[in-house]
């Protein structure tokens, strides 16, 4: 039986972020309800019959719903799938949303890895992007997170804020490593459309960074991160030996998952599908059994185009593509079926290629998009 990855995606939030866009609602206990009762039944509804490596439990702030909401969903989870014992199961948790009680429930129905989502230890720029919480309140769901049990953890920070220096940034990454997190995500700041940020920046109210400093701040990063003992692993992510994402680097590996909830993405059979984003039709469509209604079909890959994603996926991957298992896997050599694209990409230092492993360079790491383009 293949394995699979299940992402959940709970989109309830306090407040908006000012430079998020990703589909949450500031919704009430009632939406709450109703929501839960259709993912669920939407769960029940899933007719795929495989052995579950890895949960993955996004939003939105799923922390911010009261617990049993969170362990209903797992019972269902356990009661639908086979999940294997080693399974990784994470939940995003946001600072302020969270007491021990709560995570000690999380614990007890299964979960072992939590992300929370800081994005800076510094309060004036926590409060210029729009986040409810401050450094204080991240400090106190460490400690419950530490009391529950939880081992596994990671922090997502965020560089090139407007506003933010390079020293602001430094010091909220060593104040993350004095916490000896297992794994560290920082993001750099992406400027969505639509979103307040933009908005902000459009009227000039707010200047994006100089993007030589952006790439010096994820140069120095790196750099601190390295010399604390985190593997960098993935283009934003670094990790205490061993504890790697599972759910994130299965998927860069191309991977089966199953999304469940508003706009929640799958990949299953080389088809790329999601499901709506607006809330009222997915809860009616699953009301009345019209569960294909909330579906919309993205890609239905050939193997050309299996191949391809599975160079740029990789290519994410600090350790990049391994020759001898794209071979197995599309039962050709990369160096030879991808001979032009990889021959430019290595005249113009982008890319090397090492023993079985084709991966970004230095100056690959900064024009990642670059090198991406030549596989779409």
């Amino acid at each position: 039986m293949e394995k699979l990855g299940i992402y959940i995606h709970i989109p309830f939030c306090k407040k908006k972020c000012k430079y998020c866009d990703f589909i949450s609602f500031c919704y009430s206990e009632k939406e709450w309800e109703i929501y839960f009762k259709a993912l669920l039944k939407e769960i029940d509804n899933c007719k795929i019959n495989k052995k579950v490596s890895t949960i993955y439990i996004g939003g939105g702030t799923p922390s911010l719903v009261d617990s049993k909401y969170i362990c209903d969903l797992m019972n269902k989870l356990k009661q639908k799938f086979e999940i294997l014992e080693n399974a990784e199961i994470t939940i995003e948790v946001n600072p302020g949303t969270v007491d021990e009680e709560k995570l000690i429930s999380y614990k007890e129905i299964g979960i072992n890895r939590l992300s929370i989502g800081l994005q800076s230890t510094d309060d004036e720029i926590l409060k210029l992007i729009g986040r409810i919480h401050n450094f204080e309140e991240f400090k106190k769901t460490y400690t419950f997170a530490e009391k529950a049990g939880f081992e596994n953890i990671n922090v997502d920070l965020m560089l090139a804020i407007p506003t933010q220096t390079e020293d602001v940034l430094l010091e909220s990454v060593r104040q993350i490593i004095n916490f000896n997190p297992k794994h560290i995500s920082v993001y750099s700041l992406i400027l969505e459309e639509g979103t307040e940020l933009e908005k902000l920046i459009s009227n000039k109210k707010l200047e994006l960074l100089d993007e030589n400093i952006e790439r010096n701040m994820y140069w120095k990063t790196k750099k601190l991160l390295e010399k604390n003992g985190y593997k960098h692993y993935e283009i934003s992510n670094f990790a205490k030996k061993g504890y790697e994402s599972k759910h994130n680097l299965d998927c860069w590996n191309q991977e089966e998952y199953i999304g469940f909830g508003i706009a929640s993405h799958s990949y299953i059979n080389g088809k790329r599908f999601s499901n709506t984003n607006n809330f009222e039709e997915y809860v009616k469509n699953i009301e009345n059994n019209e569960f294909e209604k909330n579906i919309e079909l993205h890609e239905i890959q050939d193997k050309e185009a299996k191949e391809k994603e599975y160079m740029i996926l990789g290519l994410r991957k600090i350790d990049g593509v391994s020759i001898s298992e794209f071979e197995k896997k599309f039962r050709v050599n990369p160096l030879f079926y991808f001979r032009f694209e990889i021959n430019k990409l290595v005249e113009e230092s982008l890319i090397e290629v090492d023993l079985d492993e084709i991966k970004l360079t230095k100056k690959g790491l900064d024009f990642a998009n670059l090198v991406f383009e030549e596989f779409i």
